[in-house]
Formats: C-alpha cells, sequence, structure tokens
C-alpha cells in the first residue's frame, strides 16, 4: 500500500511570513497536528507543529520553567514581551527541514520515518511541492478500514 492510497489530500498550508498567532489559530480550526510551510511558489520550505509551539525557548523570551508558551500565558497585556510575541513569524518557529516522503512511498516508508524520527506526520512530495500528509490518524483509519474489510482508495481519509 502506498503512502498516496491513505494521506489527506485536503489539508492547510501557511507561509514563513504569517504570525505565529495565525498558525495556531489554522491548527486548531483545521485540526491539523502541524502544518507544511510552503513559499510563494508552493515549495515546500518547513513544518510547523504543535511540538515547535510548546518547546521553543530560543524565542527570546526566557521562560520561568524553560518553556515559552507558558511564558506567555503569563505575560500581562500591554507588555513588550507579548507585544515581540505577537510579531513572531512562522519562518522564527518552523522546522525548515522537515522529514518528507515521496509518492512512490509505501505506508511502512511512512511508518519507518515517524519512528525514526519521532514525528507524527509525514508530507507526500512531488516536484517539492506538498501533495498530501499522512498522519497517525489516516494509518489508523487505512487499519480500520482494511480489518472491516472495505478498500483503502476513496474511503474518508484519503481525501
Amino acid at each position: 500500500m502506498l503512502a498516496t492510497d491513505v494521506m489527506r489530500s485536503s489539508f492547510a498550508t501557511i507561509k514563513p511570513t504569517a504570525s505565529v498567532l495565525e498558525a495556531v489559530q489554522l491548527l486548531l480550526e483545521t485540526d491539523q497536528r502541524g502544518l507544511p510551510v510552503v513559499d510563494d511558489n508552493g515549495g515546500l520550505v518547513g513544518m510547523v507543529s504543535e511540538g515547535d509551539f510548546l518547546h521553543r525557548d530560543e524565542l527570546g523570551i526566557s521562560p520561568p520553567s524553560g518553556n515559552w508558551l507558558e511564558a506567555l500565558l503569563g505575560i500581562e497585556e500591554n507588555n513588550p514581551e507579548r507585544e515581540r510575541m505577537r510579531t513572531l513569524r512562522v519562518g522564527a518557529l518552523m522546522s525548515p527541514s522537515p522529514i518528507t516522503v515521496n509518492v512512490d512511498a509505501s505506508v511502512d516508508d511512512v511508518v519507518a520515518q515517524m519512528d525514526i524520527y519521532n514525528v507524527v506526520q509525514v508530507p507526500v512530495v512531488s516536484a517539492g511541492a506538498v501533495i498530501g500528509i499522512v498522519s497517525r490518524r489516516e494509518l489508523l483509519a487505512a487499519l480500520a478500514r482494511r480489518l472491516t474489510g472495505q478498500t483503502v482508495a476513496g474511503t474518508p481519509g484519503s481525501r
């Protein structure tokens, strides 16, 4: 079975110039675990994931307990640190070399990448552009379909 058989082909992307707030809102709206970061030509330049928002203390804020999210939540309104957080761009937060698979990758290849790099989703790329995303959710949906005897292609989860 190929990654393209189970991938989500309907997904949101974001530009590196978008604000961190825009990225957070888009993640919440789409229920995605991460967003492919694309340039003006649609080329993949990075990935920003839930973990990128939770584990970044190199962003110029000295959080009291090693977590900038906790510090942000504790920063009072109209504080220069909060204003600085509002001006942060996705490009400063994203992982610039995301783990990807090509269109001819098997599901085994996807799972191997997830295991090796400890990621929960992998973009499927063709000619440098993201054409789909395989997350654990799509893999579980494919497993459920297989266990119930349904075909994989054209069923929910392979939009």
